[in-house]
C-alpha cells in the first residue's frame, strides 16, 4: 500500500505577484500609522524625531541582508513554512517548532496592528462625513482604560462590565479571511489593485507634501540622541515584515527558485526607497509632536492646510492597509499549514479545500484569533511584541543559511548570497542591535510566549510529530510537485 501523497497547494503565483504580495505587505501600517509613533515617541519609549529617515534607513539595511539569506533559503526549499520550514533544515525539530511559533507571534499579532490602524483611519472619514462611531465601538479596552476612563463609563454595560470593542477592526479581518478562503490567485488579484492604488496615494502625498517642507522642522534632527533614532529603527522594523510572508507562499509559486527571491528582494528595495522619502517629507512637513497620533500622514496634510488631499490619502490608507492584512494573514496560515503537515499541530490545520485548494480551517482559525485580538488589543503591544518575534526569526534565518552552506555544501542552490559569511554576521548584528532597542516589557512578553511554546512542544508537538520534516536542501521538489519529506531523527 501507498501512503496518501501529503497535502499541497495549488502553483499560481509568478514573480510580479509574488513582489506584488510583498508590497502589498510591506507598505501600509508602517507609513500610515508608524511613523507617527516612531517619531514622536509614545507610551514606554523616546521618539526619533526627524532622524526617523535614518530609523529607516538602517532598517532597510537590516532587512536586506535578511531579505537575502530568505532569498537562499526560498530557492533551496520552495514549500510553505517560511522561517519555520529553513531552521527545522538548518537545526532540527526543536529550533524550528521554536521559530515557527514565534511566526505565529508575528503574523497573528502583526495583523493585530494593522487591523488597529485601518481602523483608526475608518474612523478618521466616518467622522470628516459625520458618521462617528460611538466611542465604545472604535476603541480597545486597553487604550479606553489607559486613555479615555470616559469610554468606559459611557459604555454599555453587561453583567457589571463596560461592553468596549474595536468593531470595524473586527470586521475587516473577518472580510479579509473570507477572501483567503475562496483561493490565493483571487486574494493576489485583489492585492494588486490595492496596491496600485497605495502607491498613487504615496505619490500624492509626496508631491503636495514636499511643496509645504520647512527644513526648520528637521532640527533638532534627532532629539534623543543615537538612542532615540534606534528606538524608531526597532519600532518601525514591523513595517517591512512583509517579505518574509513573500517566503510563506513559495509552495504556491510557479517558478519558486527564480520568481520568490525575485518578490524578496525587489519589493524590499523599492518599499525602503518609499519609506526614506515618506520619513523626509513627513517630518519635515510639521513639528514632530503633530505626528502623536493613529493618522500622522492625514494629520500633516491637514496641518499645512490639504484637508482635502488628506480625506483622499485616508481613503487610500483604508483600502491599501487592508492588502497588508491580506498578505500578513496568509502568511500566518501557510505557517500554520506546514507545521501541521509535520506533525506539530493538529492534523486539521493542513486539511486543504477540495474545491478552493486552500488552507481553510487554518485560514478561518487564523481569522478568528486576530479578530479578537483586534477588537481588545491596544495598537503599541501588538507592534513592539510583532517585531521582537520578527527578528529574532531574521536572526536565526541568517544563521541557518550560513550553517548550511558549511554543512550541506554540494546542495544545489539557485540563488546565492554573495559574501554570505559577511552578510549573514552583519545580518545577526543589526537584528540583534534593534531587539536591544525595543522596551523591557516587550523582552518579559516575548519570553513568556516562547516559554508557552516550549510547553504545547512538550505536551503536543513531539509525541504526535512525524518522522519526517520539511524538505532538506538535498531534496528539493519541481514545480508542481508535492514537497519531498525526508526522515529527521527524533
Amino acid at each position: 500500500m501507498h501512503s496518501p501523497a501529503p497535502p499541497s497547494l495549488r502553483r499560481t503565483l509568478g514573480p510580479v505577484q509574488l513582489t506584488l504580495m510583498g508590497v502589498g505587505a510591506i507598505i501600509g501600517t508602517g507609513i500610515f500609522v508608524l511613523t507617527g509613533t516612531a517619531a514622536a515617541g509614545g507610551p514606554g519609549h523616546v521618539g526619533a524625531g526627524p532622524s526617523l529617515i535614518i530609523s529607516f534607513v538602517m532598517t532597510g539595511v537590516a532587512c536586506g541582508l535578511a531579505g537575502l539569506c530568505y532569498a537562499e533559503f526560498a530557492s533551496m526549499m520552495p514549500v510553505a513554512g517560511s522561517a519555520y520550514t529553513y531552521a527545522t533544515a538548518a537545526f532540527g525539530r526543536l529550533v524550528g517548532w521554536i521559530i515557527g511559533w514565534d511566526l505565529l507571534l508575528e503574523y497573528g499579532v502583526g495583523n493585530v496592528a494593522v487591523a488597529i490602524g485601518w481602523s483608526g483611519y475608518l474612523q478618521g472619514l466616518l467622522a470628516l462625513g459625520g458618521l462617528a462611531l460611538p466611542a465604545w465601538l472604535g476603541t480597545d479596552p486597553m487604550t479606553a482604560a489607559r486613555l479615555a476612563p470616559d469610554v468606559l463609563a459611557g459604555a454599555p454595560h453587561v453583567l457589571g462590565m463596560p461592553v468596549v470593542i474595536n468593531l470595524p477592526a473586527v470586521l475587516v479581518v473577518l472580510a479579509i479571511t473570507a477572501l483567503l478562503c475562496l483561493g490565493t490567485s483571487e486574494s493576489a488579484r485583489v492585492n494588486a489593485v490595492l496596491v496600485l492604488v497605495k502607491l498613487t496615494m504615496i505619490g500624492l502625498f509626496l508631491w503636495v507634501g514636499i511643496r509645504h517642507v520647512d527644513p526648520v522642522n528637521w532640527t533638532p534632527f534627532a532629539p534623543n540622541g543615537f538612542g532615540g533614532t534606534l528606538t524608531g529603527a526597532a519600532l518601525v522594523f514591523f513595517a517591512y515584515i512583509g517579505f518574509d510572508a513573500v517566503s510563506t507562499t513559495a509552495e504556491e509559486a510557479k517558478r519558486p527558485q527564480r520568481d520568490v527571491p525575485i518578490g524578496i528582494l525587489a519589493s524590499l528595495l523599492v518599499c525602503t526607497v518609499l519609506y526614506v522619502a515618506v520619513a523626509a517629507v513627513l517630518t519635515g512637513m510639521v513639528p514632530t509632536a503633530a505626528l502623536a497620533n493613529a493618522e500622522p500622514v492625514a494629520a500633516a496634510l491637514r496641518a499645512v492646510g490639504a484637508g482635502g488631499v488628506a480625506a483622499v490619502v485616508s481613503v487610500g490608507a483604508v483600502l491599501s492597509m487592508a492588502s497588508v492584512l491580506l498578505v500578513m494573514q496568509l502568511g500566518q496560515t501557510r505557517v500554520l499549514f506546514a507545521m501541521s503537515r509535520d506533525g506539530l499541530l493538529p492534523e486539521r490545520m493542513a486539511r486543504v479545500h477540495p474545491r478552493f485548494r486552500t488552507p481553510a480551517f487554518a485560514t478561518v482559525l487564523t481569522g478568528a484569533f486576530v479578530a479578537v485580538g483586534a477588537g481588545l488589543v491596544d495598537i503599541s503591544a501588538a507592534a513592539e511584541l510583532t517585531n521582537i518575534g520578527t527578528l529574532f526569526a531574521f536572526a536565526l534565518v541568517s544563521g541557518g543559511v550560513w550553517w548550511l552552506r558549511r554543512t550541506q555544501p554540494e546542495a544545489e542552490r539557485p540563488f546565492r548570497v554573495p559574501a554570505l559569511g559577511l552578510v549573514a554576521a552583519l545580518s545577526i548584528l543589526s537584528c540583534v542591535g534593534l531587539m536591544l532597542g525595543l522596551p523591557p516589557q516587550t523582552w518579559v512578553r516575548f519570553g513568556v510566549w516562547l516559554a508557552v511554546g516550549l510547553v504545547v512542544y512538550a505536551l503536543y508537538g513531539r509525541p504526535h510529530a512525524r518522522r519526517a520534516a520539511p524538505p532538506s536542501p538535498l531534496a528539493v521538489p519541481s514545480p508542481g510537485a508535492p514537497p519531498t519529506l525526508t526522515p529527521l531523527p527524533a
